[in-house]
């Protein structure tokens, strides 16, 4: 089983200016693809601490993904913290160069971006001209959601496994009401993930359950096992 760890680079992000869309995208990319998040960072743009966080979840999980500070201001410090993660200089690539040449009006600034740790892989991300950018397991992405989106999608492939299994069953009870069921379910499925999720003000349920596996059978028995606890008049619909 894969696991991952997803790193928010920005000031804005941690200030309330702009609210974080990319870590709930790539958990549900990633949860769909078999890879199992098991950590999110927010941090600030900091050389020393991006590249503490990159470091770390680096040696934790089979996958690192970042988000923001790829850019060609003087805030964009992602590249550099990353380089100092893996103690390696920031050089010019002249594959993304020669790309950044031929857009127009291209600058220094812009220039500025095919600057990258050195011994980078770059993935090609569709019609973009600027690929993605991979550093041992750790693969860069830019802050922008629909630039993030567009990138991920075009090498999703490279992260798919075993992907789970998920059922929804939605209940009209109190969460305390099927506390004792939920307790049975898990003794008699040990392995299997189950969420219990209250929610105020629903008139038509009040708890959200959700069962997961990579196993389909195990969700399966699993679910049949649960409905035969719970009143079928308490059972609003299952998905």
């Amino acid at each position: 089983m894969s696991s991952a760890g997803i790193l928010i680079i920005g000031n804005e992000i941690l200030s309330g200016k702009v609210v974080d869309s990319n870590s709930p995208f790539l958990c549900r990319e990633l949860r769909s693809l078999g890879v199992e998040v098991e950590r999110i960072s927010v941090i600030p743009d900091v050389v020393e601490t991006i590249a503490d966080e990159v470091r770390s979840m680096s040696r934790a999980y089979d996958y690192v993904f970042t988000s923001g500070g790829v850019g060609p201001t003087h805030d964009d410090l992602t590249m550099d913290g990353i380089a100092l993660a893996f103690d390696v200089p920031i050089v010019r690539n002249e594959q993304l160069a020669n790309r950044f040449r031929k857009v127009p009006n291209a600058n220094e600034s812009l220039m500025k971006m095919a600057m990258v740790p050195e011994g980078a892989r770059l993935l090609d991300a569709g019609d973009l001209t600027f690929p993605v950018v991979v550093v041992a397991n750790v693969h860069i992405f830019p802050g922008i959601p629909s630039l993030l989106q567009r990138k991920f999608q075009s090498i999703r492939e490279r992260f798919a496994g075993t992907p789970f299994e998920l059922r929804r069953v939605y209940v009209k009870n109190h969460e305390s009401d099927i506390a004792a069921s939920l307790h049975d379910v898990i003794a008699e499925f040990p392995d299997l993930m189950l969420g219990s999720y209250p929610r105020t003000g629903r008139e038509a349920w009040g708890v959200l359950l959700t069962l997961e596996s990579r196993d389909p059978d195990y969700v399966k028995r699993a679910l049949d096992y649960l409905l035969k606890k719970l009143p079928p008049e308490r059972v609003w619909k299952v998905e």
